[in-house]
């Protein structure tokens, strides 16, 4: 069961509870990224080289041909095709509808005769012609010798077709595996073996002044390769909600999104995503996803079809000397805790407001956005050690890393966090004034608001619905989201008696999760 403030991620295997998250002006740390590795579920095999570029002594290349010659093959033009939808006589403005303007004009196409609603309404149903269909154009990597091709969100987003053509001039249909939009990653398959994978390297050891090179199909047109270097890392200028881009003086333009930012030795390096400019053209500064954060989220989604991040229910804000100053720090390093969510797992852990976050498993914290990335490779549900500065005294705490929740807006009214329970694929939450007024819940009705529940979970099959409100558990009173996580966290039986209230009353409701489990 999840608990929530509002409709959010429900998880098939998990239970959790919310609180509220304030929205302040620091930085909130609870989007962090880890590599999925479950025995039993599809895995792609990638290959990887990690050994450092030799920086020393080394002069420009008279010709990088045999570089791209290596990596041409693995990058691919992704042409999308968004259908489009008919417009239906619902659609129509009411003065298409209106006599007078039949009079004059006629009947339009999709409905029938009549006069005013009249025809409006017998037209309901029949359709209008299509909208145009919407084509674009972008570029993929192939990262799996069977078919697996990373490639932006935004290029794939809405596709209801997808071609893939390589540039031995082969096209081929390929199917979306999952996309992770606060990241802007989509993983793509084609029904190939034996295709040429690119090879990865380490992008945490890539340094400002290394030279890469950018391979796609920029403006629709074949493979084009542009040179450069790193000019900067640690960008954050997207408005995504987990970058940290590589900036990149190689020549991107738009078709460039998902092509392969690569090494000298012809290594990924990064996914190029997006371009700086006033003109809406190449001006001197591109950004790439690090491959490191590529592959990261490619192994989730072709695991799982999504991306699951961790969550500590923080809002977190850097330090400046002023801050610096009045919590009596040495340095501008670590963080300040601004606001911890009531029942999040900083929250468990004794993490409070005003803490200053010095150490996270044994690391220094340099600030908000390297402890991110620290928690990055770190489960939902591991333990890790973490030492604050509170009140000038150090405090050593061990925290258990949630589950960030699907939809981010509820975070910002009201966090959520997981533990093992029953219910699964139900969220629910406290019962706020707003609730009732939007589900006609009386003021002496007492429990946990039922806000989402997954379609095919056992609790849809039983008849449970969102604005149901659950009183009791297995004869146990329910009065909060909280009570019902504590609950089903303490059910040991795969069936569930609940008492459910709704506006047709009062009933008592058994949610069968035999089959299911």
């Amino acid at each position: 069961m999840n608990s929530t403030s509002s409709p959010s991620f429900s998880s098939r295997r998990k239970v959790w509870s919310t609180a509220g998250l304030v929205a302040a002006s620091g930085l909130t740390l609870s989007v962090v990224a880890w590599a999925a590795g479950d025995q039993g579920k599809q895995q792609v095999s990638v290959k990887i080289d990690e050994q450092p570029l030799a920086r020393s002594g080394v002069g420009e290349s008279a010709s990088y041909s045999p570089v791209i010659k290596q990596v041409a093959p693995s990058v691919v033009s992704v042409k999308v095709i968004a259908r489009g939808k008919e417009i239906s006589a619902e659609e129509l403005p009411p003065f298409l509808t209106d006599p007078r303007f039949r009079q004059f004009f006629g009947t339009p196409y999709g409905l029938d005769e009549g006069q005013g609603n009249q025809g409006r309404r017998q037209g309901q149903g029949r359709q209008l012609p299509r909208r145009p269909d919407q084509q674009g154009e972008g570029s993929g990597v192939v990262v799996s010798a069977d078919g697996y091709i990373l490639t932006n969100n935004h290029v794939v987003n809405g596709a209801d077709e997808i071609k893939v053509s390589f540039n031995d001039g082969r096209e081929l249909t390929a199917k979306v595996v999952g996309t992770d939009p606060k990241s802007d990653l989509a993983v793509i398959k084609v029904d190939a073996k034996d295709l040429q994978a690119v090879v990865f390297t380490d992008s945490d050891k890539i340094e400002v002044g290394d030279k890469v090179l950018a391979i796609g199909n920029p403006f629709g047109l074949s493979q084009t390769v542009t040179s450069g270097m790193v000019s900067a890392l640690g960008r954050a200028t997207m408005g995504l909600d987990y970058e940290d881009f590589i900036q990149t003086d190689a020549a991107i333009n738009p078709g460039n999104s998902g092509g392969a930012l690569i090494d000298v030795k012809g290594r990924l390096v990064g996914i190029n995503t997006a371009i700086y400019s006033r003109s809406g053209g190449f001006q001197g500064i591109g950004f790439a996803i690090p491959a490191n954060l590529a592959r990261t989220v490619m192994e989730q989604l072709v695991a799982n079809g999504k991306v699951v991040r961790g969550y500590l229910g923080v809002t977190m804000q850097p330090i400046d000397a002023g801050l610096a100053e009045q919590f009596s720090l040495k340095s501008k390093e670590g963080v300040i805790v601004a606001e911890v969510v009531q029942g999040s797992p900083a929250a468990k852990a004794g993490l409070e407001s005003g803490d200053v976050i010095t150490k996270f498993q044994g690391k220094d914290v340099k600030d908000a956005r390297a402890l991110k990335f620290s928690v990055a490779n770190i489960a939902p549900g591991t333990k890790v050690a973490v030492e604050v500065l509170r009140q000038g005294k150090t405090e050593k705490l061990e925290l258990k890393v949630g589950e960030q929740p699907k939809d981010m807006a509820l975070a910002a009214r009201g966090g959520a966090t997981k533990s093992e329970g029953t219910l699964n694929g139900v969220g629910v939450a406290d019962i706020e004034p707003a609730a009732r007024r939007e589900f006609g819940i009386s003021s002496r009705v007492q429990g946990a608001l039922v806000t989402e529940v997954e379609p095919t979970s056992a609790a849809a099959a039983a008849g449970l619905q969102p604005g149901d409100v659950i009183q009791e558990i297995n004869r146990e009173p329910v009065r909060t989201a909280e009570d019902a996580v504590k609950l089903t966290e303490s059910n040991e039986s795969k069936k569930t008696l609940l008492r459910v209230w709704n506006r047709q009353g009062t009933r008592f409701v058994v949610v069968d999760e035999t089959e299911s489990s």
